[in-house]
Formats: C-alpha cells, sequence, structure tokens
C-alpha cells in the first residue's frame, strides 16, 4: 500500500495562527495512514480534531496516538455529519479564529491550508476554497476531471456560485462564518450544500490553488469510479 505523501519541509505559522487555527478532519476507516497526517498537520496546526465517523478499524486510537482530539460517531453517518461534529468542537475553543477541513488519507497539503489561513487573516474574506483547477499541479483522472467539471456547471446553475472546484474538501474559513453554516446533508451531498450557503448566506468567498495528492491508497478509499458517480447522483437528487 502506498503510503500518503507528507512533506519533507513543514510550513511555518506564526504563533497567532498557530494558536488561533483548528483542523477539522473527518475519519472513517483510515487506520493505515491518518496518525502520519496528524503527524504532519499538526507541526504546523497543533490543534487537530478527528470526527471517527464509526470506523471498523483502530482509526480513533491512531489518530489520537498522533496527537488529536477525538469525536466519536458510535455508526457511520457520513462526511457531512462528520463535519458538522467537527465544527461544532472547534467553536467550542474561544481562542479558535479560523477553521480548516481537511482529509484524513493524506491528500491535502499543510502548505495549501496554511496559505489559505494568511488570506483569511488578511483579506476582507470569510471562507477560502480549494481549487484544483487552477494551475496544472492535480492530475485527476479523465472520468474524475469531467465529474468534477459537471458538478461545478450545475451548482453554478443552482446557486449563482462561480467557483471552479466545488467538491475540494479543503476549505479554510473564519469562525463566524463556521458558526453560521449549517450542514444537514449528511454525505457527499454536504459539498453541494456548502456551495449553496456561500450565496444563501452572502459570504466574501474566493478560491486558491491547491495540489492534491492522488496516490493509489486514497484513490482506493475516495476517488473511484463508484465515488464520482455518487457526486452525481447526490447533486441530482439531494
Amino acid at each position: 500500500m502506498e503510503a500518503p505523501s507528507v512533506s519533507e519541509s513543514t510550513p511555518t505559522a506564526t504563533p497567532e495562527i498557530a494558536r488561533g487555527t483548528w483542523l477539522v478532519v473527518p475519519l472513517y476507516n483510515e487506520a493505515p495512514v491518518v496518525r502520519e497526517v496528524i503527524e504532519a498537520a499538526r507541526r504546523t496546526f497543533p490543534n487537530v480534531v478527528c470526527v471517527d465517523d464509526g470506523s471498523a478499524d483502530d482509526s480513533a486510537a491512531q489518530a489520537r496516538a498522533g496527537g488529536a482530539h477525538v469525536v466519536r460517531h458510535s455508526i457511520n453517518l457520513g462526511q457531512g455529519a462528520a463535519l458538522q461534529t467537527g465544527l461544532r468542537y472547534a467553536l467550542r475553543d474561544p481562542g479558535a479564529r479560523w477553521i480548516v477541513t481537511f482529509d484524513a488519507d493524506g491528500q491535502h497539503r499543510i502548505e495549501d491550508a496554511l496559505r489559505m489561513v494568511e488570506r483569511l487573516r488578511d483579506e476582507p474574506l470569510d471562507i477560502v476554497i480549494g481549487s484544483r483547477f487552477l494551475d496544472g499541479r492535480t492530475k485527476p483522472g479523465l472520468l474524475k476531471r469531467a465529474v468534477l467539471r459537471a458538478a461545478v456547471v450545475f451548482q453554478r446553475i443552482t446557486s449563482g456560485v462561480k467557483l471552479t472546484d466545488a467538491h475540494n474538501g479543503l476549505r479554510a474559513m473564519t469562525r463566524e462564518t463556521a458558526a453560521r453554516i449549517r450542514i444537514t446533508q449528511n454525505r457527499m451531498a454536504h459539498a453541494s450544500e456548502l456551495v449553496d450557503q456561500l450565496g444563501s448566506l452572502e459570504l466574501r468567498y474566493a478560491e486558491e490553488p491547491v495540489h492534491v495528492i492522488y496516490t493509489e491508497y486514497s484513490r482506493s478509499k475516495g476517488q473511484s469510479l463508484w465515488n464520482s458517480v455518487n457526486i452525481l447522483s447526490e447533486l441530482i437528487f439531494k
């Protein structure tokens, strides 16, 4: 099994950002890799909460060994539900100023997350959304690219929000934004629901170029043909 990609150099956050940022990591059956992902993330962002969404393996124990706070769902509710639980947990910290949603399988890069938080600190923005399609670094398969492009067109028609990547799990938001967001779609449709709320809540948003790393492991976990079909079906029938 191919391990997740971890940067050789650790990006350095200012003390203000390190103390004020929480990573929210949905977690489901990621025991082989999650400890390494959390340990790498915590070198930049010490505050990490993993929401173990009814895993059948020892994902929770591995995340805890990596230094994360761990909240557990007794049954699998879906990624949307895990994100909502994680947001609420992070908001319990009065020092939380920024919250980042981050995947557990190693496909997101901490340096991208840090750059997105820095934009929230420096620019009049409520949320920054990662995009795989603002540069040429990310190499999704042809089917994946086609599905994601279709999702973008669908979202523009239904919400009026103009994004280039509507289903990217790497997002950074202010505390105030996290408190306003309500995720009611438990599974893949939660991403579309979040985009809808960008428009309905009139949030100030921007996209940031990010490099999503598709390893053999991450593809087996969530980048498959069936996952692409699920995205389309939930967009249509949500």
